[in-house]
């Protein structure tokens, strides 16, 4: 079940890339309008710098996927490596890196930074707008210099986290990751504008509990479910540990150690 968004009115803005404009307008079954118009919440637009999203307010500018510069160049040369809490969570120890199922992908911050460690990184995100900048971002990625290599590790897989893990087939992952959307009530102020409108498009996850149990019969090693520090556990199921930050925490639960033979 996907979280209720029907309300958000959405198109796509002609602005000279008419190919991609058409395909991105029926994949999202959207409008091509010719120019922003108060009539719709957010727009999307392709520019030199990749597709983004825009609120049509102004409160915010272009929300985009940009794997090489911005937070996630940052994060990659200066997020502190395999010392990390990300890294230590997925169980990254000597010469580890495993395989990375990661069921909420979002705009693929946390999937590259795992990849960028040396990790095979499975993602899916089921929300049509998400996905779509995500595509792009990993579109654009594997054509730099720098982070082409990264993203050649990154694997952008059809449909939803449920449908996925209930067909799946063959070797399984040895780590799924899950980062679901937490409804906040009140302090909306203190919420960064960007996650703010992320939030407004995407909505919550009124299903993240259901991940859990399926996840934890398809993981062959562990699930890491990423919350917010003060959040319940998923599905009221206490992990085997947890690793906490200032805001976040990651609760990691244990099928198999790794250095299990």
């Amino acid at each position: 079940m996907l979280a209720d968004t029907t309300h958000i009115k959405l198109a796509v803005v002609a602005s000279g890339f008419q190919s991609l404009e058409k395909v991105l307008a029926l994949e999202l079954n959207v409008p091509v309008v010719k120019k922003q118009s108060d009539k719709y919440d957010f727009v999307l637009r392709f520019t030199a710098q990749g597709l983004g999203l825009e609120p049509v307010d102004g409160r915010s500018g272009a929300i985009r996927v940009d794997f090489a510069a911005g937070k996630s160049r940052h994060r990659r040369v200066f997020g502190g490596g395999k010392g990390q809490q990300l890294a230590k969570a997925v169980g990254m120890q000597g010469s580890v890196r495993p395989s990375i199922l990661d069921l909420t992908a979002g705009l693929g911050s946390d999937a590259f930074v795992l990849a960028s460690l040396g990790c095979t990184v499975s993602m899916v995100e089921r929300q049509p707008v998400v996905r779509a900048l995500l595509k792009d971002g990993l579109a654009r990625a594997e054509l730099d210099i720098d982070v082409g290599d990264i993203v050649a590790s990154m694997n952008l897989k059809p449909g939803d986290a449920l449908s996925m893990m209930d067909s799946w087939h063959g070797i399984a992952p040895q780590v799924i990751y899950l980062d679901p959307m937490f409804p906040h009530s009140g302090k909306s102020a203190q919420v960064k504008k960007e996650m703010a409108i992320f939030r407004e498009l995407v909505g919550s996850d009124p299903d993240a509990d259901l991940l859990l149990a399926k996840a934890l019969a398809l993981a062959s090693h562990r699930v890491v479910v990423k919350r917010p520090r003060i959040a319940p556990d998923l599905d009221q199921h206490k992990p085997m540990y947890r690793l906490e930050g200032k805001s976040n925490r990651f609760d990691i639960y244990v099928n198999k150690s790794f250095s299990s033979k």
